[in-house]
Protein backbone atom coordinates (compact mmCIF):
# COMPACT_ATOMS: atom_id res chain seq x y z
CA UNK A 1 0.00 0.00 0.00
CA UNK A 2 1.01 3.37 -0.59
CA UNK A 3 0.03 6.48 1.07
CA UNK A 4 0.28 9.67 -0.93
CA UNK A 5 0.83 12.83 1.39
CA UNK A 6 -0.71 16.76 0.49
CA UNK A 7 -0.36 20.09 2.21
CA UNK A 8 -2.13 23.08 1.88
CA UNK A 9 -2.88 26.51 4.23
CA UNK A 10 -6.21 27.35 3.67
CA UNK A 11 -7.25 31.36 3.62
CA UNK A 12 -8.96 32.67 6.27
CA UNK A 13 -12.37 31.81 5.81
CA UNK A 14 -11.96 29.00 3.53
CA UNK A 15 -11.44 26.02 5.75
CA UNK A 16 -14.84 24.92 5.73
CA UNK A 17 -15.45 25.24 1.95
CA UNK A 18 -12.21 23.56 1.35
CA UNK A 19 -13.70 20.32 2.94
CA UNK A 20 -17.30 20.64 1.17
CA UNK A 21 -15.19 20.77 -2.28
CA UNK A 22 -13.37 17.39 -0.74
CA UNK A 23 -16.50 15.71 -0.01
CA UNK A 24 -19.33 15.94 -3.23
CA UNK A 25 -16.20 16.20 -5.81
CA UNK A 26 -12.88 15.14 -4.95
CA UNK A 27 -13.69 11.97 -3.09
CA UNK A 28 -16.44 10.17 -5.30
CA UNK A 29 -13.76 11.20 -8.31
CA UNK A 30 -11.01 9.19 -6.06
CA UNK A 31 -13.61 6.47 -5.39
CA UNK A 32 -14.11 5.78 -8.77
CA UNK A 33 -10.38 5.26 -9.40
CA UNK A 34 -9.62 1.48 -9.05
CA UNK A 35 -6.41 0.95 -6.19
CA UNK A 36 -7.85 3.84 -4.69
CA UNK A 37 -8.76 3.03 -0.66
CA UNK A 38 -9.11 5.49 1.60
CA UNK A 39 -8.49 9.10 2.09
CA UNK A 40 -7.61 11.38 5.38
CA UNK A 41 -8.37 15.12 5.92
CA UNK A 42 -6.00 16.35 8.69
CA UNK A 43 -6.04 19.92 9.90
CA UNK A 44 -4.39 22.50 12.29
CA UNK A 45 -5.18 26.34 12.51
CA UNK A 46 -1.78 27.61 11.71
CA UNK A 47 -0.76 31.93 11.56
CA UNK A 48 -2.01 31.98 7.81
CA UNK A 49 -4.71 29.74 7.91
CA UNK A 50 -6.14 26.15 8.55
CA UNK A 51 -3.14 23.70 7.08
CA UNK A 52 -4.64 21.02 5.55
CA UNK A 53 -2.54 17.56 5.31
CA UNK A 54 -4.50 15.16 2.68
CA UNK A 55 -3.57 11.50 3.37
CA UNK A 56 -4.73 9.01 0.60
CA UNK A 57 -3.97 5.71 0.48
CA UNK A 58 -3.99 3.20 -2.70
CA UNK A 59 -2.95 0.07 -3.58
CA UNK A 60 -0.10 0.51 -5.86
CA UNK A 61 1.78 3.56 -7.40
CA UNK A 62 0.06 2.18 -10.48
CA UNK A 63 -3.23 2.78 -8.96
CA UNK A 64 -1.59 6.68 -8.02
CA UNK A 65 -1.09 6.98 -11.92
CA UNK A 66 -4.69 6.12 -12.56
CA UNK A 67 -5.29 9.62 -10.97
CA UNK A 68 -2.54 11.61 -11.02
CA UNK A 69 -0.60 10.73 -14.55
CA UNK A 70 2.73 9.33 -15.40
CA UNK A 71 3.91 12.49 -12.98
CA UNK A 72 2.57 10.93 -10.22
CA UNK A 73 4.80 13.08 -8.18
CA UNK A 74 3.38 16.49 -9.11
CA UNK A 75 0.10 17.75 -7.27
CA UNK A 76 -3.56 17.58 -8.66
CA UNK A 77 -4.86 21.08 -7.71
CA UNK A 78 -7.69 22.37 -9.30
CA UNK A 79 -8.14 25.85 -10.07
CA UNK A 80 -10.87 25.87 -7.57
CA UNK A 81 -8.93 24.68 -4.69
CA UNK A 82 -5.66 26.59 -5.45
CA UNK A 83 -8.45 30.22 -5.19
CA UNK A 84 -8.61 28.79 -1.39
CA UNK A 85 -5.10 28.91 -0.94
CA UNK A 86 -2.63 31.24 0.98
CA UNK A 87 -0.16 27.79 -0.29
CA UNK A 88 -0.27 24.56 -1.14
CA UNK A 89 2.51 21.83 -1.91
CA UNK A 90 3.38 21.53 -5.90
CA UNK A 91 4.83 18.05 -5.30
CA UNK A 92 3.37 15.55 -3.17
CA UNK A 93 5.29 12.60 -0.91
CA UNK A 94 4.28 9.18 -1.40
CA UNK A 95 5.46 6.51 1.34
CA UNK A 96 5.08 2.42 1.53
CA UNK A 97 2.75 1.49 4.24
CA UNK A 98 4.95 -0.85 6.52
CA UNK A 99 2.73 -1.92 8.65
CA UNK A 100 -0.63 -1.11 10.12
CA UNK A 101 -1.35 -1.25 13.63
CA UNK A 102 -5.01 -1.13 15.28
CA UNK A 103 -5.80 -2.61 19.07
CA UNK A 104 -7.44 -5.57 19.02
Amino acid sequence: MIARHWRGIAKSGQADNYVHHLRPDTFPKLSGITGFIRAHILKREAHQGTEFLIVTAWESMEAIERFAGATADVAVVPDIVQVMMVECDKYVSHYEVVETYAPA
